[in-house]
């Protein structure tokens, strides 16, 4: 499936409905989720540069793309959704994301591992920390008086 900045996050596995501020799968905003609809291209695109960019630093300490034409022809054979109108590094969030508890050789992505870390906790660990930098930001910015 083609993608681009405007394509919605979700992942169809919304925590928003039971309370959350911040989805725990696509990590949009409650209120960025109910009025997604609504948003324009531009209102929409803002949303996922802001998704881009907090990924893209939990992960370029981690890994590296050694061959980008590589890892998007995997991820096509391998039928893993990714937006391929944002930076490639992402798509390793999609990539561990749809792998699960799989172990992964990310040399065959045309990815580079640039610290050891366990196979079974590194997709945990990484959502983790996207959650974590997701509600951070809410908090900042719609703290609760």
């Amino acid at each position: 499936m083609q993608k681009n900045r405007s394509t919605t996050p979700c992942l169809g596995i919304c925590s928003t409905t039971y309370g959350d501020d911040v989805c725990k799968g696509c990590k949009r905003f409650v209120h960025e989720i109910i009025s997604w609809p609504k948003y324009s291209q531009d209102e929409r695109a803002l949303v996922n540069d802001r998704l881009e960019k907090f990924k893209i630093l939990i992960l370029q300490e981690r890994f590296k793309i050694h061959d980008v034409d590589l890892l998007a022809i995997k991820l096509k054979e391998n039928a893993i959704n990714y937006n391929n109108s944002m930076d490639p590094l992402t798509w390793i969030f999609d990539l561990l994301r749809a792998a699960g508890s799989q172990n992964l050789d990310l040399e065959q992505f045309g990815i580079t591992s640039l610290k050891i870390y366990d196979p079974m906790t590194i997709r945990d660990e990484v959502n983790k920390e996207f959650l974590d930098l997701s509600e951070a930001h809410h908090q900042r910015y719609f703290k609760k008086v």
